[in-house]
């Protein structure tokens, strides 16, 4: 069993209203006509950790989420979401405050840009007792990463959790960084690094922690800090593999791309289920060798690449991986 800790995110993708709607009158002020342009936003259930535990789930590893769900409408949704994938929330807290809400958009490669509505919600403030309550429940991993790290007031909490699961876990993280909510300094990985086992980040996240520097180099400077496994991945362009300093590079498959919206989520999903189907987590990693580690990201590869080739954070299931990939 795999347990993973982080936020849920409301994911509001805008689009033009439709002529129809404009011809209609729908959305005008005041009932009066005119038809004033507006902007029509689609909620989806989303958040980098919550994506992962889907991820897993869907794949077959029994998946707990602890994560602060808010009372609010998008909770709801944040719950049903993952129930219907067989995600375990019976470590989740029933939080008084908001959840938080992304409005993304989406470029013609399908990349999300977003702007979040984060403050005083509910993701970002775990306590001690609330962690302490929650428990690992005898996860053989523990996966974090992403906002709750970084954001104030329960990310000492959260990363006093992480270090203290190392004793009897193995430990993952992924940065997932968002620039436009925390600061550079606020991703302090040599640190995360002391207790992490695996730390898989995207270039674009590699370009933001390490400006100019080699990702062999960023590499080996978190190996120096305590994590064996680094992963990079590369969109398109597949993945770097790094172990205690020897590398392998992983092709990505070729699907048509619809967007890329919880497609890192996704890899880190297929990263771990894989490790964990080999019987190699629980630990330090200590088993691990690079074409194991190659061999798991290779199937990550092909998890996220399923989920570009749907909209919206959409994962698939592990029946769909016996299907011939979407071109």
């Amino acid at each position: 069993m795999i347990s993973v800790l982080g936020e849920c995110v409301a994911d509001a993708f805008a689009g033009r209203a439709s002529g129809e709607d404009a011809r209609s009158g729908a959305g005008q002020r005041g009932g009066q006509g005119g038809g004033d342009p507006e902007l029509a936003l689609r909620v989806l259930p989303g958040g980098g950790p919550a994506n992962t535990a889907v991820a897993l789930a869907r794949l077959g590893t029994p998946t707990r989420f602890l994560g602060r769900i808010s009372r609010d409408v998008f909770g709801g949704l944040f719950r049903d979401r993952l129930a219907a994938s067989g995600v375990d929330v019976s470590g989740c807290v029933d939080a008084a405050e908001p959840s938080t809400l992304a409005v993304a958009s989406l470029d013609a490669r399908g990349q999300a840009a977003y702007s979040f509505h984060a403050e005083g919600a509910a993701d970002w403030r775990w306590t001690a007792g609330e962690l302490a309550a929650a428990g690992l429940g005898g996860s053989s991993c523990l996966h974090t990463g992403s906002l709750a790290l970084v954001r104030e007031p329960g990310r000492e909490a959260v990363l006093r959790f992480a270090a203290e699961a190392a004793a009897r876990a193995t430990v993952s993280i992924d940065p997932n960084v968002r620039p436009g909510l925390a600061p550079r300094e606020a991703y302090d990985v040599p640190r995360w690094c002391a207790f992490a086992d695996i730390v898989k980040l995207s270039a674009d996240d590699l370009a933001f922690l390490a400006p100019g520097a080699a990702a062999e180099h960023a590499c080996d400077a978190w190996h120096a800090a305590g994590a064996r496994l680094v992963v990079v991945t590369r969109g398109a362009a597949g993945a770097l593999v790094s172990l205690d300093g020897s590398r392998a590079q992983v092709a990505a498959p070729r699907v048509g791309v619809v967007d890329t919206v919880g497609a890192g989520d996704a890899f880190t999903a297929g990263l771990l289920h894989r490790l964990g189907e080999r019987g190699l987590l629980g630990g330090r990693l200590d088993r691990l060798d690079l074409d194991t580690a190659a061999d798991a990201a290779a199937f990550a590869a092909r998890v996220a690449a399923l989920t570009c080739a749907v909209a919206g954070a959409n994962p698939p299931w592990a029946y769909q991986l016996t299907e011939p990939a979407p071109s």
